[in-house]
């Protein structure tokens, strides 16, 4: 087992393993916590009491952080020759068709999101063993797959992210910098937090938010009372 870092213990010497703390209380902490020379990473990990093996529990949506996630996002659009404009001026890192899907073919995944339309899902759906491991591939659930491609890359480039229960009925996302105010942090939870509160399958049997912790970059995890949370 790695020993711990002087930095690391200090940040776990920070947090009570056996408390769950208010909302408020994590936004402040996990900034007190983040002691990398970087600009870490804010992430929520949230379990659900769900069984994302049948279809009816799946969850899986879209929140449009009103802070963003502070991260520079790169988008590649795949589109028609008429559409790549509107693209370009909507701020999207790479624009084509079918110079992309060759590279994309030979191993090239240097994106975060790729947004495309309807008319070439054709040709975007053979990429699928190649997008689909890395969470890549367009969605229209997602908003990824649509003719309105500038204001998609727009509400990417400002915040907007999708999410997924994983195989153990997990969520993870990335909701912010350790660089944000506590307000910030709160508010991006908060919108977060009450986005997949409104998914809940009728399925779901039980408690719904089993556990929510909030952690950064290389930090200890910070148990969240889900109580002091609106709309939960």
């Amino acid at each position: 087992m790695a020993k711990l870092t002087k930095k690391q213990k200090e940040a776990r010497s920070k947090v009570d393993a056996n408390k769950s703390y208010s909302l408020e209380e994590a936004a402040a902490l996990v900034k007190e916590i983040s002691l990398t020379k970087f600009d870490a990473s804010v992430d929520l990990d949230i379990r659900l009491g769900v069984d994302p093996r049948k279809a009816d529990q799946m969850v899986r949506g879209v929140v449009a952080l009103p802070h963003g996630t502070g991260k520079d996002v790169k988008v590649l659009v795949l589109c028609t020759p008429d559409k790549e404009q509107e693209a370009k001026d909507a701020g999207a890192d790479y624009v084509g068709l079918d110079d992309y899907i060759s590279k994309i073919e030979g191993g090239w995944t240097d994106i975060d999101v790729i947004i495309t339309m309807p008319t070439v899902m054709a040709k975007v759906g053979k990429l699928g063993r190649v997008l689909g491991p890395r969470g890549l591939m367009p969605n229209p659930k997602a908003g990824t797959v649509t003719m309105e491609v500038g204001k998609a890359v727009q509400e990417v480039k400002t915040g907007k992210i999708d999410f997924k229960v994983d195989k153990f009925g997990i969520i993870h996302a990335s909701i912010g910098k350790a660089s944000f105010d506590s307000d910030k942090i709160r508010e991006n939870i908060t919108e977060m937090l009450q986005t997949i509160a409104k998914l809940k399958p009728s399925a779901a049997k039980g408690t719904y938010f089993r556990s929510i912790s909030l952690s950064s970059t290389m930090s200890p995890g910070i148990s969240i009372d889900k109580s002091t949370i609106a709309g939960l």
